[in-house]
């Protein structure tokens, strides 16, 4: 009823504008909010069915979306190294190239510390069982439940596959060549398709942010999109460089603290502290309990043992409570809600490298919001709201030069 109604609406007005004296600026005033409101239903529609079916779309092409997502966010982590090297005259395709060139080295420096001892340290899990149980017994006394678990973990994990893992010689990759090389095919397709997304964007950075900002119809639209693309390649790369070297500052004084204490393979842990620091909450908390799990491995006391894990929680406390927000500030202050929403969605969708990138990805689609302003996000990409009712002396103006024509 509502659609054939407007539908006359419409044929009225179009029989007005040969005779003008027919419609009343009232009518056509309320012509123009019902088509309003219709747009606005189906906005509001197909906005819905898109959120709907978006996160099983993603989940289900991970294969495609995780990559390209991925390579994205560190495209656009690297746009001020890029920008930094084509202010001193260096060509946009060799700027990209170098720009992938820092990335690979420093990929390639964390897989060779976490990696390569890491592949050691699962080697040697199984001979270690016996004594992790040996020094978790004066604990297990007191929980004779939590003994019996163990028992059958310990009996069920010395007769399954990590049993085979005694005898079969496992060796972990030294680069990322060799991590290539002894990947999946699909795998090495997914990490080629990353880095040439990461390539061709950075190369064609430049002319993209041009001529997306001269295709606007409009100024105000024009300097709303310079103002979207600032503000989203500023918070990203700033977030991620800011909380990479902290990461990095963490995961030095971890190691250097396991090394005067003589904690085995102290930089490994030290790179799994940094990376794990990454995912709020969650990693912190796994990367205590895998130095919990090596400390029982190499030290006969228990006590000793546990005090890996004391000392990452320690530096952690100090690092979350005062370096971050100190360094940080309130610019990019995020609520602990929606980080939890992000990481909680983002893991679902695409597991461990989804939780990785979801604070970047939520400061982009914060930016974003923040940066649009209103009408509402339909209006900033279309330059006309969707959402809202044209003003009254718009339809005025509107009406008067209509009156003047005819």
């Amino acid at each position: 009823m509502e659609i054939d109604g407007f539908g006359r609406h419409v044929h009225r007005i179009a029989q007005a504008r040969r005779n003008r004296s027919d419609v009343t600026p009232q009518e056509e005033q309320e012509i123009i909010r019902r088509r309003d409101r219709l747009l606005a239903s189906i906005a509001l529609t197909s906005g819905i069915g898109l959120l709907l079916a978006l996160p099983f779309a993603l989940r289900a092409g991970a294969e495609f979306f995780l990559p390209l997502t991925a390579a994205l966010v560190i495209a656009i982590a690297l746009v001020p190294l890029l920008e930094w090297m084509e202010r001193r005259r260096v060509p946009s395709s060799l700027a990209a190239l170098l720009a992938v060139v820092v990335f690979l080295l420093v990929a390639n420096t964390a897989l060779v510390l976490i990696v390569v001892p890491a592949a050691d340290w699962f080697r040697v899990l199984p001979e270690r069982l016996p004594q992790i149980q040996t020094n978790l017994a004066p604990i297990i006394d007191f929980y004779s439940q939590l003994q019996r678990f163990v028992d059958e973990t310990v009996q069920m994990l010395a007769s399954g596959p990590v049993a085979a893992a005694q005898t079969a010689a496992v060796e972990a990759p030294r680069s990322l060549l060799q991590f290539a090389a002894t990947s999946a095919p699909s795998a090495i397709i997914q990490m080629v398709f990353a880095l040439l997304i990461i390539y061709f964007f950075l190369a064609g950075w430049t002319r993209l942010r041009r001529r997306t900002i001269n295709s606007r119809g409009s100024f105000d639209g024009a300097m709303a999109v310079a103002r979207v693309i600032q503000n989203v390649v500023d918070a990203t790369s700033a977030y991620v460089l800011t909380i990479a070297t902290i990461n990095l500052c963490l995961g030095m004084a971890v190691a250097l603290a396991l090394w005067l204490i003589d904690m085995p393979s102290p930089l490994m842990w030290g790179g799994i502290v940094a990376l794990l620091n990454f995912v709020p909450y969650f990693g912190p908390m796994l990367a205590a309990v895998l130095l919990a799990l090596g400390g029982l491995m190499v030290f006969d006391d228990v006590w000793r043992a546990l005090l890996p894990a004391a000392l990452q929680v320690g530096f952690h406390l100090v690092e979350a409570n005062f370096v971050t927000p100190t360094i940080l500030g309130r610019r990019l202050t995020m609520n602990p809600l929606l980080i939890l929403v992000s990481l909680t969605f983002w893991g679902w969708v695409w597991g461990t490298l989804g939780a990785l990138l979801g604070v970047p990805l939520l400061i982009i689609i914060q930016t974003v919001v923040a940066a649009a302003g209103t009408p509402d996000i339909a209006g900033f990409l279309f330059e006309r709201g969707t959402l809202t009712v044209t003003p009254r002396k718009e339809n005025d103006e509107r009406q008067e030069s209509d009156v003047t024509e005819s």
